[in-house]
């Protein structure tokens, strides 16, 4: 048994982290198979962790649903000692009750919800056993975390939402919903960076648009960032969607 091996056992035993190689430049801490709450809020964590960290040679901290990935330059690290402050940082957690740390970041997005805009808000509603009205408030009551960024450039995944939000996905694929498009399945939104087709169903649209390849900033999101869905009409919404303007109305407020 190598070495490599004999450390992933040690990690993973009583159900802990998993620290596994990823090719020949990375380490991935994996909490869970499945998205279970507790493994997103330790994902949270280990993030911010790993990124205030700064560990030398580390050249990004990346994190999923389930797990955290630390790439690195192997000219500028030993693996074997970047693994092993990987393990300093995961000692000493009760990872099944972790608490990510608070954001940094607060993005106040305006969305208009149903209609035109989010087709699908009545069926979804239905299923939740909520009043349109009450799903809505409760979606914009939660302090929603971008929990990942993936599928398309920019595109976060966001949650997580309460329990009665636990939806499956459509046995039907929709063909398209439009860029902007807010869909909602399993406690998350998917904030859809392009027109797509996808199995989620759409309860909303936003003109903030999460990738913008001719900015200065093409990718505005961070992992780990908070955003606050603020309801707007969908007269307005079409307002902000004809002005162009990629930030859709949308506003930053930094934390200390």
């Amino acid at each position: 048994m190598t070495v490599d091996q004999m450390n992933q056992i040690s990690t993973s035993q009583n159900g802990g982290p998993e620290i596994l190689p990823l090719g020949r430049d990375g380490w991935l801490v994996r909490f869970s198979l499945t998205p279970e709450p507790w493994a997103i809020a330790a994902v949270q964590k280990l993030h911010a962790l790993g990124e205030a960290a700064a560990l030398n040679g580390v050249t990004r901290v990346a994190p999923s649903l389930t797990s955290v990935l630390f790439s690195y330059d192997p000219a500028c690290t030993d693996r074997a000692a970047l693994r092993a402050k990987i393990v300093r940082i995961l000692e000493g957690e009760d990872w099944h009750h972790a608490t990510p740390e608070p954001a940094k970041r607060v993005w106040h997005v305006p969305v208009a919800f149903g209609g035109d805009h989010g087709p699908d808000l009545a069926e979804a509603a239905s299923m939740t056993g909520l009043r349109p009205e009450h799903l809505i408030d409760e979606i914009v009551q939660t302090p929603l975390r971008v929990l990942a960024i993936g599928f398309a450039p920019g595109q976060p995944y966001l949650g997580l939402l309460p329990e009665v939000f636990d939806l499956p996905r459509m046995t039907a694929l929709n063909p398209q919903v439009p860029q902007g498009a807010i869909a909602l399945a399993v406690r998350q939104l998917v904030l859809f960076a392009n027109a797509s087709p996808t199995g989620w169903r759409q309860v909303a649209r936003t003109a903030f648009r999460v990738f913008r390849p001719d900015s200065d900033m093409p990718l505005p999101l961070s992992a780990g960032d908070e955003m606050r869905l603020v309801p707007v009409s969908g007269a307005e919404m079409d307002g902000l969607l004809d002005s162009g303007d990629p930030t859709g109305g949308a506003k930053l407020e930094v934390r200390s």
